[in-house]
């Protein structure tokens, strides 16, 4: 059975009211190779609690981030695959072992939130708008970007190791990658039961760093889609104008040719950049010299 090859990797941060109770749920649900609680930093008592539940616990001398925290279960890790799952209590063991038997068949599967299960309304809406836009970036249907529970084999996950931020942003790069990697890409529709206690993301505080976030994806996955669109608008726009003056002026002014310039640049740019990008993707051979 898939699970009993499988390490469980849950990162908790003050979790101390949910994290025992849902290391026993896992291990009521099915047998699995090992579950491994990160504690990245926690000032409760998450960690007492998730031995006391039965699951192995590495704590971090501080807060490092989410992100981190994973890196560090992935590393320890000894399973074939890994299912990696927030402590917040709101996905059910039973969807777990479902997650994991995909992997017969699926390099990475995503637990798919509904639109209703997904916190608040402005929540909702940020979700659905970074959706649409790794959908843009990726010419493929992506009904939840940003959901933390998900598994993989443990060694496609270790090839984008160094590309994962120690922030929230680990499942949205995750994903990324691996659907730009040509990695077989599920995303399994599960309904998330609302968290316990508060999150942790701050939507005013952490809108900057979202943003950048997105700036980051943007550029090291599909540097093209962003920059095409952007000369193409450049050039129309100069050329537009520029066939306006001779028309009107019967001359090209030098706002027409400065856009025209400035198009064939960003394409420049964009052109290098989508070199750039795939060549960070590109494995090498296994077994070879």
């Amino acid at each position: 059975m898939l699970p009993s090859r499988t390490s469980v990797v849950i990162p908790a941060f003050n979790e101390a009211g949910t994290i025992g109770p849902l290391v026993s749920d896992l291990r009521t649900a099915t047998s699995w190779r090992e579950i491994l609680v990160v504690d990245d930093g926690s000032t409760d008592s998450t960690a007492a609690e998730a031995e006391a539940a039965g699951a192995a616990v590495i704590r971090h001398p501080y807060n490092k981030g989410n992100g981190a925290a994973v890196k560090t279960g992935i590393r320890r890790a000894v399973g074939e695959f890994i299912l990696i799952l927030d402590a917040d209590g709101q996905h059910p063991a039973a969807d777990a072992a479902r997650l994991v038997s995909r992997l017969e068949t699926y390099d990475l599967v995503v637990g798919a939130r509904s639109a209703a299960t997904q916190a608040t309304l402005v929540r909702r809406l940020g979700n659905a708008a970074l959706n649409a836009i790794a959908s843009y970036l990726t010419e493929q249907p992506i009904p939840d970007l940003t959901s933390g529970f998900r598994a993989a084999r443990r060694e496609y996950l270790l090839e984008f190791l160094h590309l994962l931020p120690n922030g929230f942003s680990t499942p949205t790069t995750t994903t990324l990658a691996f659907l730009k990697a040509g990695y077989s890409v599920r995303f399994e529709p599960i309904e998330a039961a609302r968290r316990s206690g508060t999150s942790k993301i701050r939507m005013a505080s952490d809108g900057l760093g979202f943003f950048m976030i997105l700036l980051r994806v943007i550029t090291i996955f599909s540097p093209l889609r962003i920059f095409l669109p952007i000369s193409a608008a450049a050039f129309l726009l100069g050329a537009s104008y520029g066939v306006w003056t001779i028309a009107t002026q019967f001359h090209v002014t030098n706002s027409s040719v400065l856009l025209i310039v400035v198009s064939v640049v960003i394409l420049l740019i964009g052109l290098v950049s989508e070199q750039i990008s795939s060549l960070r993707f590109e494995r090498p051979e296994r077994g070879g010299d």
